[in-house]
């Protein structure tokens, strides 16, 4: 399979070599018609473009805009003003990948589509099992454009998770001339962000690259515990005269991040929104396992003997039955945890001129990933005997009565992903018409492994959370996932003057298998198939810079491969009774609306409407770190409608101003019912949960080349985390800011030189930021909040930008 895909990709070279030979070059004409399948190109030095030309909603942030941000943001924060975006995170950077949530339209991230020059970066989200996240996948300050289609992406888009919009990721091209670019960045809890890019410039022939190094390190801003990233980007483009070029890259990342505590209604009412981990105080941790575990012993033993506790042996002599003060039940914070990601990614693009009309695009990639979700638990105490890091067994407590090494143990889940994949597309101009034909091809092998490993029972623990671990004690269960993806598209647009028309279709099967390794996992496979969804759009120019889009999408989302989510996430009982009859998720979306260009002036509005079918729902089952399995079965459609305003006004050359408005009804039109028909749970009408109703966005920008300055602000209604909407978080509005000067005119390395200061939430707002964050219950209060960062700063100093 891999010598097929590197055929695929290397292909390509050949035919622009032998048609090199057989030709005299070609001089593409300039006028060359608009790709409307292709991102909203970034004009001048416009920070937002508003999707001009296109027959879809499309939105395109340019590296302008990432340049005002705080050195290390995510793209997906700086995408957060575009209107229909809900962007959440539980730091200033957005990069917290725990609690990083990005949805559109009501689709959350799983459902939506995103992709880094092409090459599928999976549905992102957190224990990712088909891709990466792109805070991992390159470096901020390397990425040109990000483009988002809220309501659905091009036929070509390499996902199988769109039911919603897209959001794709354009890194930069090399400079033709050397240069070294730099930034440094100090601020609030010792957060250090260093940045160093060096571009050879054109090294004769047409050939250029660059490589680059990023690290971010900062504390935790509550509780203890650090998160540090290590990355580096490398990327070689040849230009092969006016036939096309050949582009290789590889990317690597190295994080390692303390998580924040979960919160509840209820914790934060005792505790506070400062409420987390206690990773710096260990022997209170132990004490409150060791009451725990004298709790639940104590309740299964009167369980057993109608009630009566007499005759009862605690498992902890002397640690009795009551928390430590200030603590109300074990959940209320546990020692530590931990996310540790360390990713591969690498790929060869090649972009064939083959004669003036027909031109090809071929992509290889491959993406090794090895990853580690860390929870020190007393849920899971460490028996007499397990090993420790270093190999030495661990004795029995001199307080437990069961022979027990400690009250606590380390849980892991950990992820291993090999996957490689292909996709080439083929387009051929003839007069009016541009027909693109496409393939995507990609093969996934996904490990993943329950593991727990010995804790001691001492005054400092024996294990670190951000350390990859050995010597497991238990392995609880430990699967393989392979998936094979294979999906085509067919396109064609037709230029009629003031009128543009868009339309094809795209096909896709994706098989899934699961093979169990050790445990009691679910065994077998199943297969998500569709091969015509179609799309038609359409696009008329009324002349004066004005004109009106309309599209019509239908998309399907493939299941995942993975023991803690889609089908294969309960038991073999519950897949065999699932199986024949799960359906996979789809959409149908209606949009259309105007655009306006008149000057400095940009405005779009849109309105749309989507019909979701066959929502998959799962409910979570206690608290995330016991590890239930959720259950997971069709609960109907969704039906979501509603508008979308945005307006950027270049005042005068210095002075941009941006607004957008959102408005979004999301519910769910079904009742969740079981086999019988009788009706679980009352949904049907309720609002979808984590979704907004009304979102208002604005920034002011100045810059006139010396001083540059913005000011934010970010508004967001209430959110429900609760499927019969018992429970929300409030609206909330948010304000950053950053001002700065740089150095120009004055020759030498000193030119572009600039300090910049900046602020997040800017008025210190206490709120809730991530919600969902273990799954979402029917009813009532729940672990699964994150609170927000607070007033925080930070100064960089750069060059370059």
């Amino acid at each position: 399979m891999t010598a097929r895909l590197w055929l695929l990709g290397t292909a390509p070279i050949a035919l622009i070599a032998s048609s090199a030979h057989a030709q005299e070059p070609v001089v593409v004409a300039a006028a060359a018609a608009p790709d409307v399948d292709e991102a909203a190109p970034v004009e001048g030095d416009e920070i937002v473009v508003l999707g001009f030309g296109q027959t879809r909603q499309v939105q395109t942030i340019s590296a302008a805009d990432m340049e005002r941000l705080t050195p290390g943001t995510s793209p997906l924060k700086a995408a957060a003003k575009l209107p229909g975006v809900n962007f959440q995170s539980a730091d200033a950077f957005g990069a917290y990948e725990w609690s990083t949530r990005i949805s559109l339209r009501g689709f959350n991230q799983n459902q939506l589509g995103f992709t880094l020059d092409g090459v599928p970066l999976g549905d992102m989200s957190y224990g990712n099992v088909n891709g990466l996240h792109i805070s991992r996948a390159i470096l901020s300050e390397n990425i040109a454009t990000t483009t988002v289609a809220q309501g659905a992406g091009a036929l070509g888009t390499t996902s199988t998770s769109n039911l919603g919009g897209t959001l794709e990721f354009v890194s930069r091209k090399p400079s033709d001339t050397a240069d070294v670019v730099a930034s440094a960045t100090y601020g609030s809890n010792d957060t250090v962000r260093a940045f160093a890019r060096i571009d050879s410039g054109d090294l004769g022939g047409g050939l250029m690259g660059y490589l680059s190094y990023g690290y971010l390190g900062t504390d935790k801003w509550k509780g203890f515990g650090v998160q540090r990233q290590h990355q580096a980007n490398a990327k070689l483009v040849k230009e092969i005269d006016t036939r096309g070029s050949i582009t290789a890259f590889v990317n690597f990342s190295d994080r390692r991040e303390n998580d924040y505590q979960d919160l509840s209604y209820d914790i934060i009412a005792r505790r506070g929104l400062r409420a987390d981990n206690i990773s710096n105080d260990y022997p209170t941790a132990l004490q409150i396992g060791r009451v725990y575990q004298n709790q639940a012993a104590q309740s299964a033993y009167a369980a057993a003997n109608g009630g009566s506790t007499v005759g009862f042996v605690a498992p902890w002599t002397g640690a009795g039955f009551t928390f430590p003060t200030g603590f109300g039940t074990v959940d209320d914070a546990y020692y530590d945890a931990a996310g540790l990601r360390r990713d591969w990614l690498g790929g060869l693009t090649v972009d064939a001129k083959l004669t003036p009309d027909l031109s090809l695009t071929s992509t290889s990639y491959y993406h090794h990933n090895k990853g580690q979700g860390s929870w020190i638990t007393p849920y899971s105490p460490t028996p007499a005997g397990a090993l420790g890091p270093n190999g030495t067994a661990l004795p029995a407590s001199a307080t437990s009565t069961t022979g027990l090494a400690s009250p606590l143990g380390f849980r892991t889940t950990e992820y291993g992903i090999d996957r490689a994949g292909n996709q080439t597309r083929m387009a051929l101009t003839t007069g009016a018409n541009r027909i693109e034909i496409g393939l995507w091809y990609e093969t996934n092998t996904f490990q993943q492994a329950r593991r727990f490993y010995g804790m001691n029972d001492a005054a400092s623990p024996n294990r670190n959370a951000r350390d990859f671990q050995a010597n497991a004690y238990r392995t609880q269960w430990d699967g393989k996932y392979d998936t094979e993806t294979l999906q085509y598209h067919v396109a064609d647009t037709l230029y009629l003057g003031a009128l543009t028309l868009n339309g094809g279709w795209k096909g896709l099967r994706v098989n899934n298998a699961a093979n169990l390794r050790t445990g009691t996992l679910v065994v077998g496979e199943i297969k998500a198939r569709d091969w015509f969804l179609p799309q038609a759009s359409a696009l008329f120019r009324l002349g004066g810079g004005a004109e009106l889009f309309a599209s019509y999408t239908e998309n399907l989302r493939a299941f995942v491969s993975s023991a803690t989510t889609g089908p294969f996430a309960t038991t073999q009982n519950g897949f065999n009774a699932i199986r024949a009859t799960l359906k996979p998720e789809t959409s149908k979306t209606i949009e259309g609306g105007a655009r306006l260009r008149s000057g400095g002036l940009q405005l779009s509005a849109v309105a749309y409407h989507v019909d979701f079918a066959n929502r998959l729902l799962s409910f979570a089952n206690g608290a995330g770190i016991i590890g239930n399995p959720p259950t997971l079965n069709n609960a109907g459609s969704v039906e979501s409608y509603g508008a979308e305003l945005a307006a950027t006004y270049r005042v005068a050359r210095p002075l941009t101003l941006f607004g957008s408005y959102s408005y979004n009804k999301a519910t769910y039109r079904d009742d969740v019912r079981n086999a019988a028909g009788v009706v679980l749970q009352p949904t049907a009408g309720k609002t979808v949960v984590d979704t907004p109703e009304h979102m208002a966005k604005g920034e002011v920008a100045y810059d006139d080349d010396r001083f540059f300055a913005r000011v934010g602000g970010d508004y967001m209604s209430k959110r429900y985390f609760t499927y019969l909407n018992d429970q929300s978080v409030g609206a909330r509005l948010l304000v950053d800011a950053s001002i700065g000067y740089r150095l120009t005119g004055m020759g030498g390395v000193l030119d572009g030189l600039a300090i910049e200061g900046s602020v997040n939430n800017l008025t210190n707002r206490r709120y809730i930021a991530t919600i969902g964050t273990n799954g979402y219950t029917a009813r009532g209060d729940n672990q699964t909040l994150l609170a927000g960062a607070p007033r925080q700063w930070f100064v960089t100093l750069r060059r370059g930008f």
